[in-house]
């Protein structure tokens, strides 16, 4: 395997990223004990869910395999965004679409979050506190409020849910002594998060591609020499993640539930706008790395294209493929009683036009021979091994509960 440039990464702790390795796939961490971080982020899809917007907390399954469950407890909306893939998340600075996780000063703790001033003490990485959050959203593994206390309690702050989720985990003897060994004995969310943390740096590290190892075919080549040449990809997509880990606004099509804010529940999601409050980042949304792209589809912070020939064409021309789009492009699992408002929002003229108005891309033209060239270059971008995880998922979890 090609070795990730000096620096990128924390050292590898490999037996808490043992320990992280069972929590990210027990349901222990879910409010309704139903759902883990593997659930929506499985190996089986490379890290991702392989559809537009996954079903969380309330389906069964996983991947594009996974359906939501009907009854008293059937889920009230989609997640309103697309599943990241995780390849070398541990050397990022930034978190979510909407890079609403950072380093900061401004609540003393050294993390700009969604906790703010409540987020605990001793979480080791931006990586382990962003494992955090997950927990705490409603559509993702909390549940809704009446459901189960952990929903509850996070319906009063967010902070509340951890200390329950933390004494879950502490009261299984397993976890107890794993945690022991590695000097753990007052197993704490932050110790839960770094756990996590570990685990992920660890396992999708990919820099094993045949880009790396300057093995490329010609039309791959050709592709290179556009990509950061005359097609201008590589003004964002740079560096060796291939992302400045920036946010740009490309006027993806609008649809799905949004990621609403209490003041405004419009089905909307105005990307980076949401936690700066900055008209001018309306819309605007983190690059993504394109290691391992060619398998970590749908692509866009909503999965609105299946392919990765969709994608660069809508790059190339946003305002074409704002108008070209059909809902029929985006891939989303069935869900009966949400399907009629899934797309309310790209009939919504206004919020169409504000799309439309807020670009960072200016348009360009290649042939269509270039633009299969690359396509191809972001298939030289895929890892060898390293798309399969290093550990794996695991047979079973110490809390007995079903492993996705």
């Amino acid at each position: 395997m090609s070795d990730a440039p000096a620096g990128m990464f924390n050292p590898i702790d490999e037996d808490l990223a043992a320990i992280g390795q069972l929590l990210f796939y027990d349901p222990i961490l879910s409010g309704n004990r139903n759902i883990s971080c593997g659930t929506c982020h499985n190996h089986d899809t490379f890290s991702a869910d392989g559809v537009s917007l996954g079903i969380g907390e309330g389906g069964v399954g996983v991947g594009p395999k996974r359906v939501a469950q009907d009854g008293p407890n059937q889920i009230k909306k989609r997640i309103p965004r697309n599943a990241q893939a995780l390849f070398n998340v541990g050397a990022l600075e930034v978190f979510f679409h909407d890079g609403r996780l950072g380093a900061s000063p401004d609540y003393g703790n050294g993390v700009n979050s969604p906790a703010e001033e409540f987020l605990p003490d001793g979480l080791e990485t931006l990586l382990a506190a962003q494992a955090l959050f997950p927990m705490t959203s409603q559509f993702e593994m909390a549940g809704n409020p009446k459901e189960n206390e952990v929903a509850g309690a996070i319906h009063d702050r967010i902070d509340m849910a951890w200390p329950i989720l933390a004494k879950r985990v502490r009261i299984i003897d397993e976890y107890r002594e794993l945690f022991a060994d590695v000097g753990v004995e007052e197993i704490s969310i932050a110790d839960i998060g770094n756990a996590l943390g570990a685990f992920m740096d660890a396992e999708w590290r990919s820099f094993d591609s045949a880009y790396d190892f300057g093995s490329m075919d010609a039309a791959q080549m050709r592709g290179q020499d556009l990509f950061f040449g005359d097609a201008g990809c590589a003004d964002c997509h740079s560096g060796p993640l291939f992302t400045d880990q920036d946010f740009h606004a490309i006027g993806l099509p609008p649809f799905g539930p949004g990621r609403t804010r209490r003041f405004d529940p419009m089905p909307r999601d105005v990307g980076r706008m949401a936690e700066s409050d900055a008209l001018e980042d309306a819309y605007r949304f983190r690059t993504p790395s394109l290691r391992n792209v060619a398998v970590t589809g749908p692509y866009g912070h909503n999965g609105a294209y299946a392919t990765l020939e969709g994608i660069i064409r809508h790059h190339l021309d946003p305002l074409t493929g704002l108008d070209e789009w059909r809902p029929e492009m985006a891939q989303l699992p069935s869900v009966p009683w949400l399907q009629q408002a899934d797309f309310i929002i790209h009939e919504d003229s206004r919020e169409m036009a504000r799309v439309r108005a807020s670009l960072d891309l200016e348009p360009q033209h290649l042939s269509d021979d270039e633009i299969m060239d690359l396509v191809a270059f972001m298939g030289a971008l895929t890892g060898k091994k390293s798309i399969y995880g290093r550990l794996g998922k695991p047979k079973s979890v110490p809390s007995g509960l079903r492993v996705d």
